[in-house]
């Protein structure tokens, strides 16, 4: 059942065996906070499709702590994992005998949550005999807008925001990225994270910032844009924050109080400007990236991907340039089991790696998506 794994080569990346047509690959996220599994089916030369998923979170156990408790994370991973993949296959109405594949998130990521999913993919591979794929956890994302409605054709420019991760791709293919600029410190999530608890948010500091924004004027506090008219595509986004934290301490003294006992609307007016300010960045790096690049097509993906001011204001832009937007469905922006699924689905159809009965693993917390 699984020789034709072995048979694929980048030489022949479409002569792929009847088996794998329409193999079954099981998907495991565990990087961080999030407990994700997910059955996807490959079917022949056409994008892979998503059967089932499921997805349990962590935030609410984290919020007493204001953050995640690497520790934690790990041992709820364990209890999670396999409940939740007796359901992904109950929905899709199919056995565990019936996985081809089952693929794990090897980095990056916190390595204790790692190796839970690692260890439980390799343990399962094993036990039935089937091959095992480690995945690269920003690969997911960079690929999660092909579980869209509305899919991208390659090539493309990629904005991945993705908690520590801030980068522009050139994406010629699966498996074949270029990087054309990084963060060269704090990442857009850090700034939406580390702004919030600034002004007294809970976690996770990202959305909480967004929502008081909502009702604050974006311009109601002139905020840094590090790197904004510089000729490179890097992102810097820790001057930013320590604009904000002097912001908020200059008001706290002004109203004679704690930053978490300023009014509303002042609080709702500098989350604005923050939020302003690290979406300004994104989309004119991203525009930057597209005439550099010559493509007219853009794959946003990643956690801060969900943000509703930076899908307005690069529609916006993207529209009047005549340059096509992807974004992953909303459910799918933050880390879950499909989009591991799918792209060791996608690697598999395409012959740029092969799936292994070596049961021996490892992960890797640190991994830069360019090194693949």
């Amino acid at each position: 059942m699984t020789e034709g794994y072995e048979l694929m080569s980048e030489a022949n990346p479409l002569n792929l065996s009847a088996m794998l047509n329409n193999a079954l690959v099981l998907g495991i996220e565990s990087s961080c906070d999030e407990t994700g599994v997910a059955l996807v089916q490959l079917q022949g030369p056409e994008t892979p499709v998503l059967l089932s998923q499921a997805l349990h979170s962590q935030i609410e156990m984290h919020q007493a702590y204001g953050g995640v408790v690497p520790e934690l994370a790990s041992r709820d991973h364990i209890r999670r994992v396999l409940p939740l993949g007796a359901q992904v296959l109950a929905q899709a109405g199919r056995t565990l005998a019936e996985v081809d594949v089952v693929a794990f998130t090897r980095g990056p990521g916190l390595a204790g949550a790692l190796l839970v999913g690692a260890g439980v993919a390799c343990a399962l591979g094993a036990a039935l005999g089937k091959p095992v794929l480690g995945v690269h956890h920003l690969e997911g994302h960079l690929l999660s807008p092909f579980l869209s409605a509305d899919p991208p054709n390659f090539p493309f420019v990629a904005l991945l925001v993705s908690g520590g991760h801030t980068q522009l791709m050139r994406v010629e293919g699966v498996g074949r990225y270029t990087l054309l600029g990084e963060t060269i410190d704090d990442a857009a999530g850090e700034a939406f994270d580390k702004s919030a608890k600034l002004l007294g948010l809970g976690y996770p500091g990202g959305p909480a910032l967004s929502r008081l924004a909502e009702g604050g004027n974006p311009a109601a506090f002139k905020l840094p844009r590090p790197l904004l008219n510089q000729p490179n595509l890097d992102f810097s986004f820790a001057g930013l924050k320590t604009a904000v934290m002097v912001q908020a301490k200059r008001l706290a003294v002004e109203h004679a109080g704690t930053v978490v006992e300023l009014p509303l609307q002042v609080r709702a007016d500098l989350a604005a400007s923050t939020e302003a300010a690290i979406v300004d960045v994104l989309v004119k790096k991203s525009l930057a990236a597209l005439a550099q690049s010559g493509l007219g097509r853009l794959v946003v993906a990643g956690g801060v991907g969900a943000n509703r001011h930076l899908r307005q204001q690069l529609n916006q832009a993207c529209q009047r340039r005549g340059v096509r937007v992807h974004y992953p469905e909303l459910h799918l922006c933050t880390d879950n089991g499909a989009m591991i699924a799918m792209a060791a689905a996608m690697r598999l159809q395409s012959g740029v790696q092969t799936a292994s009965r070596i049961y021996a693993f490892d992960v890797r917390p640190r991994w830069p998506l360019d090194a693949l």
